[in-house]
């Protein structure tokens, strides 16, 4: 009898195997985890953190971030690497600001965000077709042509900053969502351009998700073999997620102008690998067919959280690369030990 007893696993066995599975198939939950962690022990050290301000604050410098990784999430599904982002974003923002200034000065919010997608769908567009034309894989693709992007910048559009941007600009980014003044404590805002990032979360979360082109795109991820048997194009699908990278990037361009109300060419350089980090973090696999954009935005919170708020707990900024690096590792190790 005790023998067979022991080969049955007991109720709260079975309880603790089903909740790390659980676990394990929702990266995204993983990832709250970290987030509630860290939060945690910022606040324990230092309950100034759990004020609102620093929770718009986390929001605000998540829109840019976040929009970078929904592209990267796109492009990751479907089995690529996409490193020029920055350089879409930085290019497109500055040459947009510097026409809008020079001919329509008076040009209002919306055709200025417009240029900026089509400017980041073209540029991605032309990282597509050097991938499909130079049979290259994409990081050396993307990687030449950041630097390449760059240079155009500064050798043709400009190295000066704009400090005067247009006005549409100026009052987008400085229009607030959401503003409290508490009687004893920071005032706390919600600019109104965190509702592009939502935009953006969306319209990725229904191309993933509802779309033929969605399935294209984790099809490719598995397998561009298993994806042309299936019967996709994967020549278009590969212009076409390089493309809504791009786009995503000119946007996120024309927001960091707006918010910043200055237009510096040198702005974003280094950002890449905490956004990619994000996007890892957030359980979307560096060889393809995974992600979701819940766990993207978590991942990007949760980068975002550990470059601004770990000072308040004392800890250097020299040390926060420390801490991202043990996360992807931790977070990476996690999904491979629990991935059914």
């Amino acid at each position: 009898m005790m023998v067979l007893l022991a080969g049955i696993p007991s109720a709260a066995a079975g309880r603790t195997v089903w909740g790390w599975n659980w676990l394990g198939r929702r990266p995204w939950a993983f990832t709250l985890l970290l987030i509630s962690l860290v939060s945690l022990v910022v606040g324990s050290i230092n309950p100034a953190f759990f004020q609102l301000s620093n929770l718009f604050d986390i929001i605000r410098g998540s829109v840019v971030q976040g929009l970078f990784a929904l592209g990267v999430l796109v492009v990751l599904a479907a089995g690529s690497l996409d490193v020029s982002f920055t350089a879409i974003a930085a290019l497109s923002m500055y040459t947009i600001t510097n026409a809008v200034l020079d001919f329509t000065p008076g040009m209002p919010i919306a055709p200025i965000f417009l240029a900026g997608a089509t400017a980041g769908i073209l540029l991605g567009a032309l990282n597509g077709l050097l991938v499909l034309g130079l049979k290259v894989p994409s990081l050396i693709v993307t990687i030449g042509t950041q630097y390449f992007y760059r240079g155009l910048l500064l050798t043709f559009v400009g190295t000066a900053l704009i400090a005067n941007v247009p006005a549409s600009m100026e009052m987008f980014g400085k229009s607030e969502l959401i503003s409290f003044q508490p009687e004893h404590g920071m005032r706390a805002a919600l600019p109104t351009f965190v509702l592009v990032l939502g935009v953006a979360a969306v319209l990725t979360w229904w191309l993933l998700n509802r779309t033929l082109l969605g399935r294209a795109t984790y099809a490719m991820g598995g397998g561009l073999g298993i994806a042309e048997r299936l019967g996709y194009n994967v020549a278009t699908m590969h212009v076409f997620v390089f493309s809504y990278a791009g786009m995503l990037a000119g946007v996120a361009g024309i927001v960091h102008v707006s918010g910043n109300r200055l237009a510096n060419p040198f702005d974003l350089v280094g950002s890449e690998l905490d956004v990619i980090a994000a996007v890892i973090l957030g359980g979307a696999r560096i060889t393809g067919g995974a992600g979701t954009v819940t766990g993207t935005l978590l991942g990007v919170a949760l980068v975002t959280l550990v470059n601004n708020v770990l000072i308040l707990a004392g800890i250097p900024n020299t040390f926060q690369k420390v801490v991202v690096g043990a996360f992807i590792i931790l977070g990476g190790a996690f999904f491979v030990v629990r991935r059914p």
